[in-house]
């Protein structure tokens, strides 16, 4: 074993890289070594507050290389009350080196774990199989968040020489299921497998997506699409399994959904970067959907800040019902407003369990799609044009019209073209919502609010209204309220229907 001390980062240089900048330090060398030798070496170093986003560790590798392991370890001090702690990322990228859009990617566990392996015929969840080429590598870490006595670390890089593994061909998932025709088919877009940092297989999650009620699920891990070649096994004429990743940047959050197998979206980049348009566009062309994730979520980097040009939907809803999770729906409803004032067209909602490991409810909530298929295209096309619904989960069922006078109609997601004074009738059918309340909203706020539903849960409620009045209608169905006048949280909702020429 051999060591190298990087000490303060004394042997460092920094670049920009069409990115955020990163910093690049002193390289790792090994010398070559006979079939079934292992060689380590360990480099230590502290990292300062005000890090760039990446650090990247170059790693000469020699010819002969069957295996590459990498393990780390890192100080985690205490910090005063509301000042962040050490918390330090992890990834490789190979020979074809570290340049924006990833060619050289080979893996990503962010902060799951404390150690990976790659060699040609297998690889830790998060990492790609493949050949341990001659050339420099570079380990990526990513300083999520520095204490303010800095972070001092430890990589140990081992080396084992010999001849490669056979590669393993990648299978993918289907991109049909047995489906009903045109139906209304419960998906959920936002999962977290053991490939990235969830703690459920595929197999489990799939188990859990059927015992929902759920007819197509998304593979989203964050930052890799290793978990692609993993799910055919999981997928059969009742699950259609998509794939995709969540693209986790300092600036938020975007889940790429229903991408082609082996599609890689790179994450390294900010808002100020202005590159996001870049990779939305390598998203669509892959043929995935663009959808912001939880937009106001809390968390250190989730918060999105790349505005919402580029969205296909946006995850209104995700995972237990929260303040942010109201947050954002207050918001998507102001867009609503503006696209009905001609300034954008409007971005239809989702909603998602981003469920990571037990006891997270895969399929809580879900969205509900009206598609002609139960195929890739086809749920993509539902989402795109709003025909769909969120539900809490598969107990809860929502059919919502809009008629006018003489038989005209417009569903979810639709325009009912009539007058601006024309008598407009809205009825939405309620099941599975016990004692919740029915409201509906319009451009100009809640003008409707019904009496509880039955212990039962199944209701009609009906409102009439004109075009020149609301502009559009949404149904929000809501468990009671704790207390006083603050709604209580969502059973469901609709993306609008229009209504006027």
């Amino acid at each position: 074993m051999c060591e190298d001390n990087h000490g303060g980062l004394a042997r460092r240089a920094l670049f920009v890289t069409g990115a955020a900048a990163a910093l690049t330090l002193g390289s790792v060398s090994f010398a070559s070594a006979a079939d079934g030798d292992q060689e380590t070496r360990t480099v230590r170093g502290t990292l300062p507050p005000g890090s760039p986003d990446f650090v990247y560790v170059p790693v000469e590798v020699p010819a002969g290389v069957r295996e590459i392991k990498v393990a780390y370890t890192y100080d985690r001090p205490s910090v005063p009350a509301g000042t962040t702690g050490n918390a330090l990322d992890i990834g490789v990228f190979d020979d074809r080196g570290t340049e924006l859009g990833g060619r050289g990617f080979r893996g990503w566990s962010g902060g799951a774990r404390t150690e990976f392996f790659l060699r040609a015929d297998d690889a830790t969840p998060g990492y790609l199989p493949g050949p341990v080429r001659e050339g420099t590598w570079h380990i990526a870490f990513g300083p999520y968040t520095v204490a303010p006595q800095g972070l001092s670390y430890e990589i140990t890089i081992t080396l084992t020489y010999g001849e490669p593994g056979e590669a393993v061909e990648p299978v993918y998932p289907p991109e049909r299921a047995k489906g009903r025709g045109r139906a209304w088919y419960r998906g959920d877009c936002h999962l977290h497998s053991w490939y990235s940092d969830g703690r459920r297989t595929p197999a489990e999650i799939g188990a859990l997506a059927r015992a929902a009620g759920l007819d197509f699920i998304n593979s989203s891990e964050h930052n890799t699409h290793s978990a692609h070649a993993h799910w055919a096994d999981v997928a059969g004429d009742d699950l259609l399994v998509m794939l995709g990743e969540e693209i986790t940047t300092r600036n938020g959050h975007v889940v790429a959904l229903g991408t082609d197998p082996g599609t890689f979206v790179d994450w390294r980049y900010r808002a100020r970067d202005n590159r996001f348009g870049r990779f939305a566009r390598q998203i669509r062309r892959a043929g995935g959907l663009v959808v912001p994730a939880h937009p106001h979520a809390t968390c250190v980097g989730c918060n999105w800040k790349f505005g919402f040009g580029e969205a296909d939907a946006v995850e209104v809803w995700n995972g237990p019902y929260t303040p942010d999770d109201e947050v954002t729906l207050a918001d998507w409803d102001s867009m609503l407003v503006a696209s009905v004032r001609g300034e954008r067209g409007w971005i239809p909602a989702m909603g998602s369990s981003d469920a990571h490991r037990d006891p997270d409810p895969v399929g809580s909530p879900q969205t509900v799609v009206l598609a002609d298929d139960l195929t890739r295209q086809a749920i993509q096309e539902g989402i795109r044009a709003g025909r769909s619904y969120i539900a809490e989960s598969a107990r809860v069922a929502l059919s919502f019209r809009a008629s006018g006078g003489r038989g005209e109609h417009a569903g979810i997601g639709e325009r009912l073209t009539v007058g601006r004074d024309t008598p407009v009738t809205v009825r939405l059918e309620v099941t599975g919502a016990p004692r919740c309340t029915v409201r509906f909203v319009t451009d100009q706020g809640v003008l409707h609010t019904s009496p509880p539903l039955p212990v039962a849960g199944a209701g009609v409620v009906e409102w009439r209204t004109t075009p020149s009045y609301a502009a559009y209608v949404r149904a929000e169905v809501r468990h009671e309220a704790a207390a006083g006048p603050i709604p209580g949280p969502l059973a469901a909702f609709t993306n609008p229907i229009f209504l006027g020429r």
